[in-house]
């Protein structure tokens, strides 16, 4: 048997074999590191400016400044809101080991509260661990010192400085000013939708009520910036930029501080206790606002009881604020805007204007009054006037000044609630007055669509009489009033209400401009002057409803007075305020304009349940007008705010 050969190697062939696999490798190995040079330089020189700015948005943060609020001045540059420095105890929670001990800590040494750590908490959430959060704001300086001598054991808490918001005039300015408070998430919600929300990244506080509110872009600002090198855990290294902030234009205001606070001490009682000697202050429930009728500018704005606007900036209590909130005299309500009111007699000028325009009476109309009046040809109630036995032959100019409600009663039936509507509403009723703030109700001048709408029945013919002496479904604001009694003035002229007098700009002052609301036309000269002299004799007639109150002054005026009813009385039911619950009791409401050839004021109030409104109002508006219109002596006048009550007059020499 042959034996089987051993196969040689045949080394050319594994040789072959090698030089093409090595080739295969080496051209592989050149295709990767071909891929890995070109990404490298891809990422080193095409893409390097896009991973240096990643890099830096890493290592660089952007931190908002916010700027200086405005101030805001009256009209001789008394300063009425200011920025005060505040002392806070702010917390960095990155920087502090045990949260809980600090607690405890700070309960001991500054009297934290759990309040306080709640609403911390709160705060907490919606901030960066980095950015500080105030856990107690307002620090005096005793507390200051006596975290100072502690602040070793207190790592990552600090005190810093801040500017705030303060009113040095308390509760005499809160229903025009407003107030500032923390930005809550309703806040941010309107920012972000009005796109302004970048603006405030650096904020606290905005604009809640008032003046502060509505001219809240004038008065913030613009926030400045820095740009700040940060390491890995987010803490500050240094500073790279420094952007600053614009600060928010100052403004000045219509409002007298002077005549305000005078205004505000007539609506306030002072008593003094027997048993203890201690003074007893009672505010009055009403409001009072002064007008220049030249344009409306507002010189006076006082709603009373008010309260103090700096609670809030601070932030108040759950506490306080219940209790404002359940007060029964509503000191958080601004009155001369949203208190509604009947408008009682005080229109019966206008409704005189409309009267003779329309041709439904003429200045020559007489009229017979024995006490009531009723819808002819029926059976139906009889509408009383005030005076029980009536005021006998009557025309306009009588029925003006005595106030005859059966006159007006006849008017408005002659007249029909559409034209008495159309009328009323040239005059501001049922309509936004347009001041500048926006806590505004329009009240309402009833239509017959409104009742339909708002009662679902029809209008009946016995709805419109009490129209006629402002009353029934009749209701506006105290502004309105004021407003309406301007037009009059003015000749049918509607100039708009406002607060703001000046922009200042760094060292520019800008006069605020405010556009007329169109003119009441087709109403002749003579009729206007018929309207003024019933107002002229209502205050110096023989029979004149407010001449005690305007006897012997030394200047001419006209005015208007009014009491509306609370609640309605039956048909043969008689009004005794004496036997009535004070709030059951009428508002006493008066309008008034002096001096009378060239008026440079319009005064109108309400006061709440205070009974007759020329007893009650006219002798306020005489003093204001006194106080407006008579030079004070040399004594008086070195007087920065005046000590008067509401039952002293000014003292004239």
């Amino acid at each position: 048997m042959r034996q089987k050969r051993t196969q040689i190697r045949d080394h050319r062939a594994e040789s072959a074999l090698f030089f093409r696999r090595a080739l295969v490798s080496f051209i592989g190995i050149i295709i990767l590191v071909s891929v890995l040079l070109f990404n490298l330089f891809n990422i080193q020189v095409e893409q390097h400016q896009d991973y240096k700015t990643r890099s830096n948005d890493n290592r660089i943060k952007i931190v908002p400044v916010a700027p200086n609020r405005g101030l805001i001045y009256d009209r001789n540059g008394v300063l009425l809101a200011e920025n005060r420095p505040i002392y806070n105890l702010e917390v960095t929670i990155e920087k502090v080991p045990d949260m809980e001990q600090t607690y405890a800590d700070l309960k001991s040494v500054l009297g934290l509260t759990d309040e306080d750590i709640e609403q911390f908490k709160k705060e907490r959430r919606r901030t960066r661990r980095f950015k500080s959060v105030p856990i107690l704001e307002g620090l005096n300086e005793q507390q200051v010192a006596l975290f100072a001598v502690n602040q070793h054991k207190f790592p990552g808490v600090e005190v810093k400085a801040y500017l705030k918001r303060y009113y040095p005039y308390g509760d005499s300015l809160t229903h025009v000013l407003g107030y500032v408070a923390k930005i809550n998430d309703r806040d941010l919600k309107k920012l972000d939708k009005a796109e302004k929300l970048s603006n405030y990244k650096a904020t606290r506080d905005i604009g809640k009520l008032g003046i502060e509110r509505y001219y809240e872009d004038l008065l913030h600002g613009t926030s400045g910036y820095q740009e700040v090198e940060v390491n890995s855990r987010g803490r500050i290294i240094r500073t790279l930029k420094y952007v600053p902030p614009i600060p928010g234009k100052d403004i000045s205001l219509n409002i007298d501080i002077q005549l305000q606070l005078y205004v505000q001490d007539l609506l306030t009682e002072r008593k003094i206790d027997p048993e203890t000697g201690e003074e007893i202050i009672k505010h009055k429930r009403g409001s009072v606002v002064v007008l220049d009728p030249k344009d409306d500018a507002i010189l006076a704005m006082v709603s009373s009881p008010s309260y103090d606007p700096n609670l809030f900036v601070r932030g108040i209590s759950s506490k306080k604020y219940r209790e404002l909130l359940n007060n029964p005299d509503r000191p958080l309500v601004n009155r001369v805007t949203l208190g509604i009111y009947p408008p009682a007699s005080t229109v019966k000028p206008l409704i005189a204007v409309a009267a003779l325009t329309e041709g439904v009476i003429t200045p020559k109309t007489t009229r017979n009054d024995p006490g009531w009046w009723q819808i002819p040809n029926t059976t139906s109630r009889k509408f009383r006037d005030w005076l029980r036995w009536g005021h006998g032959r009557v025309n306009i100019y009588k029925a003006i000044e005595e106030s005859v409600d059966t006159y007006f009663y006849q008017i408005a039936y002659d007249m029909g609630i559409d034209r008495l509507s159309t009328w009323m509403n040239k005059f501001g009723y049922g309509v936004y007055t347009g001041i500048d703030i926006h806590e505004e109700s329009k009240a309402n001048m009833p239509t017959r669509e409104w009742k339909q709408a708002r009662h679902k029945r029809p209008w009946y013919q016995g709805d419109t009489i009490p129209v006629g002496i402002g009353q029934g479904y009749w209701t506006a604001t105290p502004l309105q009033i004021a407003k309406a009694t301007s037009v009059l003035v003015n000749n049918g002229v509607v100039h708009r209400p406002h607060l703001l007098k000046d922009v200042i700009d760094e060292e520019t002052v800008k006069p605020a401009e405010f556009k007329d609301f169109p003119p009441i036309t087709g109403v002749t000269p003579e009729t206007w002057e018929i309207a003024r002299e019933g107002m002229h004799r209502v205050l110096y007639g023989n029979r004149g409803t407010a001449r005690k109150a305007f006897y012997d002054t030394p200047y001419e005026a006209g005015g208007k007075s009014g009491s509306a009813q609370v609640f309605g009385l039956a048909e043969n039911q008689k009004y005794n305020a004496d036997e009535l619950e004070e709030r059951l009791r009428d508002h006493a409401l008066f309008t008034a304009f002096a001096p009378f050839e060239k008026p440079e004021v319009v005064v109108a109030m309400v006061l709440e349940n205070a009974g007759g409104g020329s007893s009650n109002g006219g002798p306020i508006a005489r003093q204001i007008f006194d106080h407006m219109l008579i030079k004070p002596t040399a004594d008086s006048a070195l007087k920065s705010k005046p000590e008067l009550t509401a039952t002293q007059p000014t003292e004239v020499q």
